[in-house]
């Protein structure tokens, strides 16, 4: 005899989930590519590999790669702070951490550009220095480091409440160093967590428009996105080109998305397996 859920229902919420994201996503990302069929393969190949069109390529895939490792680093910093240490103002750096989610995409990058020009606050400390912030590829990466941040953080933050402090506290009372408790420890469990903040930084960030289309200065073949050149053949009339080009995307972004999976679902394997064996011990 079958064995029934708890909960009703499950025909209809299934049919409804497959109806809304049908209707929200398969049937737009299906004109995309119908859209895109109407080139040759030839056609297809010039309007996504012409030179202006691999600057911006290079440009969005470097600066999201540049800014997603450096919210590795300093992500993991700002989630190990707020877990581990209790200070005055810890919930409110907390919420700040949350800010970029919050805040439109359009007031980050003028917030940005009037903070990093060359008469800005900070911007007017690093003309001297011989450092252009804003519209440089330098203002881009400043850009994607802002709204990506909260993706490493707060999957790294889960993951360090669920280790137990005095496991380093035993290993070091053992003899560990810190060196080697921070490596053989501490790193193991939160790579995965690492790795998907990592991939969904990268991702945000190669997508991004808002705050970026500001700060960059949009000049073609120094420091024009791909997103915007992707607006920029819309205001044209070019729908194929513009469409071509979002597909190169929109594979792209399938496979971090399903490398994201990857990684959690070998998260999920690992941590399952570590306590098995906790447990057969």
């Amino acid at each position: 005899m079958k064995e029934r859920g708890v909960l009703p229902g499950f025909g209809l919420t299934l049919g409804f989930t497959l109806f809304y994201l049908t209707l929200i996503v398969l049937i737009p990302l299906a004109a995309t590519f119908y859209k895109t069929s109407a080139l040759t393969w030839s056609e297809f190949w010039s309007a996504t590999t012409a030179p202006r069109v691999m600057a911006s390529y290079r440009l969005s895939f470097g600066a999201s790669l540049v800014a997603a490792l450096t919210n590795v680093v300093f992500g993991l910093l700002v989630a190990w702070v707020l877990i581990r240490y209790d200070f005055p103002g810890r919930r409110f750096v907390d919420m700040l951490v949350d800010l970029p989610f919050a805040l439109p995409t359009a007031v980050a990058g003028i917030t940005l550009t009037s903070l990093y020009s060359g008469n800005g606050w900070i911007g007017r400390f690093l003309e001297p220095l011989g450092i252009k912030a804003a519209f440089s590829p330098l203002g881009v990466v400043i850009a994607l480091t802002f709204i990506g941040l909260p993706f490493v953080v707060r999957t790294v933050q889960p993951v360090l409440l669920e280790m137990d402090p005095e496991v380093e506290q035993a290993a070091a009372s053992l003899g560990a160093g810190r060196w080697s408790i921070v490596t053989r420890i501490i790193l193991p469990g939160i790579v995965p967590a690492l790795l998907t903040g990592f991939t969904l930084a990268f991702a945000r960030g190669l997508g991004e428009y808002g705050s970026i289309v500001f700060i960059s200065g949009n000049m073609p073949m120094r420091t024009e996105i791909t997103p915007l050149l992707i607006v920029t053949k819309l205001e044209q009339y070019d729908y194929a080109g513009a469409t071509a080009i979002a597909v190169v995307m929109l594979v792209i972004s399938f496979a971090l998305l399903l490398a994201i999976n990857l990684l959690q679902h070998w998260s999920r394997r690992r941590i399952g397996g570590a306590g098995i064996d906790g447990a057969g011990a």
